[in-house]
C-alpha cells in the first residue's frame, strides 16, 4: 500500500486548542478513526503520514473552516464531520448552513449532508417528501423552515396536521373537548414548535391564527393559499386521505410530508405513503429526499437500533418486527 505525506499549516495558534481539543481528545478520536495515519502535531503545524494522509488533511482543513466559522467543536460533531469527510462530503458546507435563528438565539443548522439536502429541497420546491427513521430530524427540521418562513412573511400561517392514529396501544376515551380529544396526537408539534419559539409567542401565533394545528381530517373541503402546511406521520395515513391532502395545496403554499413507512401504525398496514414515489416522482416542483440512519442526530445508541432493524428486515425470511406472542404489548 503506497504511503503519503501532507502537511498543514493552520492559520493562527488560538485555533490549535478548539481543534485539539481538551488534553488532545479530538486529537485521539481523529486518530482512532483513520488507525493508518500518522499524525504529528508542531505549534500550528499538522504533518500527516500513511495511506489515509490526504484524507485525514482534509479533515482538518474543513475542522479549520468550522472553528473558524465559530462552530464549537465537541466528539458528537467531530464524529459527523468524520463521517462526512470518510462519505467524500463537505462538512464545513453542511453544519454551517443557516435553517433559521431561534427567538432564544439558538442558531438552527443541519447535523448532516442528508438533513442538508433536505433543508435545500423544502426551499427549493413545493411539495417535499421527508423519509427516514425516528430520530433523522424530519419533523423538526421542517417545522424550523415553516416557522422561518413565517418570520421572513413568506407566508402568513403555518398549518401543522397529523393522522390521529394510535401506537399500537388502546387509549380509550379521553376527557374534554375536540382539540382536548386530539390533542396528545398533535403534542410532538406543539414540541418542535416550543424548541423555536417562546412559550407566550406560540401562544399569540395560535391565537392570532397564524399557526393552526388541527388533525388531518380539518383539512378536507379546504384550500390553503400562503400556507406552509405540514403533515407529520404520513405513513399512517391512508392513499384516499394522502390525496385529499396534496389537493388542499393553494398558491403561494409549501408543503412538507414526513414519514417512516417501517412503523405504519394504520389499520391493515396500508399506508397511503407507500409507493407514491413511483406515483408522484417527476412531478416539476415536488421532491423526495430520503433519510438514513447517518442522518439520525439523537444519542448514537438511536442511530445503532435503527441499523439493526434495517438488517434484521433484509435477512432471507426475517422480518424487522418480532412476532407477537399472546398475550403481548405493542412496541411504542
Amino acid at each position: 500500500m503506497s504511503t503519503t505525506q501532507t502537511l498543514l499549516s493552520v492559520p493562527g495558534n488560538h485555533l490549535m486548542a478548539p481543534l485539539l481539543g481538551p488534553a488532545d481528545e479530538h486529537l485521539r478520536l481523529v486518530e482512532a478513526a483513520f488507525p493508518d495515519a500518522v499524525i504529528h502535531v508542531r505549534g500550528n503545524q499538522i504533518t500527516i503520514d500513511g495511506a489515509e494522509a490526504e484524507r485525514v488533511s482534509r479533515l482538518f482543513e474543513e475542522l479549520v473552516v468550522l472553528v473558524e466559522r465559530g462552530q464549537r467543536l465537541d466528539p458528537v460533531v467531530l464524529g459527523r464531520t468524520i463521517d462526512m469527510v470518510k462519505a467524500d462530503e463537505r462538512p464545513s458546507e453542511v453544519l454551517t448552513a443557516e435553517v433559521l435563528k431561534s427567538s432564544r438565539g439558538r442558531t438552527v443548522r443541519p447535523k448532516s449532508s442528508g438533513q442538508k439536502r433536505y433543508v435545500d429541497a423544502i426551499h427549493d420546491n413545493v411539495v417535499t417528501f421527508g423519509l427516514g427513521p425516528a430520530g433523522t430530524g424530519k419533523s423538526w427540521l421542517a417545522v424550523a423552515t415553516a416557522v422561518q418562513a413565517l418570520q421572513n412573511k413568506e407566508v402568513d400561517r403555518i398549518i401543522l396536521t397529523r393522522p390521529a392514529v394510535e401506537a399500537g396501544e388502546r387509549l380509550g376515551f379521553l376527557p374534554g373537548d375536540l382539540m382536548a380529544k386530539v390533542d396528545p396526537y398533535l403534542r410532538p408539534l406543539y414540541d418542535a414548535l416550543a424548541d423555536f419559539l417562546e412559550p407566550e409567542g406560540v401562544q399569540r401565533l395560535l391565537d392570532r391564527s397564524s399557526v393552526e394545528v388541527a388533525p388531518l381530517a380539518f383539512m378536507r373541503g379546504r384550500t390553503l393559499n400562503r400556507s406552509f402546511i405540514i403533515l407529520d406521520e404520513a405513513q399512517n395515513t391512508t392513499a384516499e386521505q394522502m390525496k385529499m391532502f396534496l389537493t388542499r395545496i393553494g398558491f403561494g403554499s409549501k408543503a412538507v410530508i414526513t414519514g417512516d413507512t417501517t412503523q405504519v401504525d394504520v389499520a391493515g398496514g396500508r399506508s397511503g405513503l407507500a409507493g407514491l414515489e413511483a406515483v408522484l416522482g417527476g412531478i416539476d416542483g415536488l421532491a423526495f429526499v430520503h433519510l438514513t440512519s447517518r442522518d439520525v442526530v439523537r444519542h448514537r445508541i438511536v442511530q445503532q437500533i435503527v441499523d439493526a432493524y434495517e438488517r434484521a428486515g433484509a435477512a432471507p425470511g426475517a422480518s424487522a418486527t418480532p412476532d407477537p406472542e399472546p398475550p403481548s404489548d405493542a412496541p411504542a
